[in-house]
């Protein structure tokens, strides 16, 4: 154990250490994911949250302050054979985020979506989509609870009129976070609402007026061939992940055209969907499609 509770201060020093997470900071970012659950049935055990040390995380630590963030963000892989830490680097890189105030865009499990929806249907709104409404509501709950104070103090405001329907629009000049209450409150355009939600931040980020850390777990999902998401829930037929509302936006954060950014993104066998294990190599788990669209990329064993 290290007393050290600072992640900013981390170093090779403490790896191997556990150091504690603060419950106020706890609450503030893992309240709605980010530990797997056996993790959190030990951290309910022990009644602290602690996290280990790993000498991945201190990797990217020191690539991210030596970063030039004018540059395009870069993007980081973890991957590994399933249990060897990924989604525990990803909770240390994200209190780490959090401390250095990057605005964070952070989902803590991405496949949840693709395999256990809450619920789907067709999109009223885009012919031929498939939403997730509830799904896209709740991150955008985790959203507001990770930024909870930051979102008054900073004032970001949208730079365009974002139309819902005939009578429901948030107009030019709203504060980001009416923009999210929006999305939470009329949970039927949450999924719209992600989308331009991450495009404003995309563009705050390339013009200076934020830092932003984009973590996402079992990325690869996104590319996989099929989902438990169903266009028709009688006939039970699933569409592929191009389909449903919420890919988009997180493939369009996690591209290279933009600034004052970093990605930090996990594959993981288990993120894919009834394919037996062959290779843990990002290649294999991204497929073709997914390779190409974070290539170029710094994979972290």
């Amino acid at each position: 154990r290290t007393n050290e509770n600072n992640p900013v201060n981390h170093s090779a020093e403490h790896i191997g250490k556990f150091y504690r997470i603060e419950d106020g900071i706890k609450r503030k970012l893992y309240s709605h994911g980010g530990f797997i659950k056996k993790y959190e049935q030990q951290m309910k055990t022990f009644n602290e949250a602690c996290i280990m040390v790993r000498p991945q995380a201190i990797e990217i630590m020191n690539f991210i302050n030596r970063t030039d963030f004018s540059k395009p963000a870069v993007r980081y892989v973890l991957y590994g054979e399933n249990g060897t830490g990924k989604s525990m680097t990803i909770a240390h890189l994200l209190h780490y985020g959090y401390i250095n105030n990057f605005c964070l865009v952070h989902v803590p499990y991405i496949p949840d979506w693709y395999k256990r929806p809450k619920e789907c249907g067709p999109s009223t709104v885009h012919e031929g989509m498939i939403d997730i409404p509830l799904d896209s509501a709740a991150w955008i709950v985790h959203y507001k609870s990770q930024h909870a104070g930051l979102l008054n103090k900073l004032d970001h405001r949208v730079t365009k009129t974002f139309e819902w329907s005939k009578r429901e629009e948030t107009p030019s000049g709203s504060t980001f976070l009416e923009l999210i209450d929006h999305g939470i409150n009329r949970a039927k355009y949450a999924s719209d609402v992600i989308a331009a939600l991450l495009a404003e931040i995309k563009l705050a980020s390339t013009e200076g007026k934020i830092k932003t850390m984009v973590l996402i777990d079992g990325f690869n999902a996104l590319f996989h061939d099929t989902t438990r998401v169903f266009s028709d829930a009688k006939k039970r037929i699933p569409v592929t992940p191009d389909k449903v509302l919420t890919t988009a936006p997180f493939l369009n954060i996690t591209n290279y055209d933009w600034c004052n950014g970093v990605c930090v993104l996990s594959v993981d066998v288990i993120a894919k969907l009834g394919h037996e294990k062959s290779s843990d190599l990002p290649r294999y788990l991204l497929n073709k499609q997914g390779f190409e669209h974070l290539d170029p990329f710094v994979p972290i064993k």
